[in-house]
């Protein structure tokens, strides 16, 4: 972009679209439209998980883009290493997990126990876990929707969890699970096709420096044999002895170029010449040995 402004990556995008739904989240667990007993504990487990999913958003979790230089690693390989959530950070998801439903539904009387501003913790764990999943650490968030779906049936049964957010929940983590597969899956075939690509070229350079060279030996070939064979055609064939000698080292040096360019060198092609004058017959002949 004009003035050297940079758009706003994908990556910075979600990340900004999740800490929304987490602010929204934190007010929906704030706004208290019913009785409550320990509203400290209420705040503390709102600040907890608003923490808890800054730490999962963020840490360790670097933009490709703030990159000044690009890797030297081949292809386009997933970058699953940098995106991958720290040992540190996933643990902390699983405690704010046992934590958050624990204290909300302990800081409220039991009647009040399946208000919004109590079961609010279904969804934002359920959320949690997406980010611990797209941040590669799976296990971890399948273990968080396996706790939270204990520790919910424990409070509010099997139907009600289930009715309140919870199936809702186990649905979005196993959706950004297809979803990282199927991104892995799309950046390594990207990363072959780069690489077909990378050969098809260098294959593509080899071929014509092959037809440079080609060339360029039929040019020497020429400005030695041309003269020779402009002359003999010119005279019909009658030659003089010298003018023979010189043929006959024209259509060696003709030989030469066109069967073994690669073996000669302005002092290989001196000696060539002294040999044949002696009356020696040379082949030169490359294999590609």
């Amino acid at each position: 972009m004009a003035g050297g402004a940079r758009m706003i990556s994908v990556r910075r995008l979600l990340i900004g679209l999740a800490f929304a739904f987490t602010a929204y989240l934190a007010v929906r667990g704030l706004w208290w439209t019913g009785p409550f007993t320990e509203p400290l504990v209420l705040v503390a487990a709102v600040a907890l998980y608003v923490v808890t999913t800054g730490v999962a958003l963020l840490w360790g979790n670097r933009d490709p883009e703030d990159d000044d230089v690009t890797p030297d690693a081949p292809g386009l390989a997933p970058r699953a290493s940098s995106d991958r959530m720290p040992l540190a950070a996933a643990l902390m998801a699983l405690g704010t997990t046992v934590v958050v439903p624990n204290a909300l539904s302990l800081a409220v009387p039991r009647e009040a126990i399946e208000e919004p501003y109590v079961v609010w913790y279904l969804g934002g764990i359920g959320a949690l876990m997406v980010i611990v999943m797209v941040r590669r650490r799976p296990i971890f968030a399948w273990v968080g929707i396996g706790m939270l779906a204990a520790i919910s049936w424990f409070w509010l049964g099997i139907l009600d969890a289930l009715e309140k957010g919870l199936v809702g929940s186990i649905l979005w983590v196993g959706l950004a699970q297809l979803l990282v597969m199927l991104t892995d899956r799309a950046a390594k075939d990207t990363a072959k096709l780069v690489e077909l690509q990378r050969a098809a070229s260098a294959w593509q350079a080899a071929h014509t420096v092959r037809q440079r060279e080609r060339r360029v030996q039929i040019q020497r070939a020429l400005s030695v044999a041309g003269p020779v064979l402009a002359r003999t055609i010119a005279q019909g064939g009658a030659l003089t002895p010298d003018e023979r000698v010189e043929a006959r080292l024209a259509e060696g040096s003709l030989r030469d170029e066109l069967r073994g360019a690669r073996l000669l060198d302005d002092a290989v092609r001196h000696e060539l010449e002294a040999a044949r004058r002696r009356g020696a017959t040379v082949t030169v002949l490359d294999e590609g040995g």
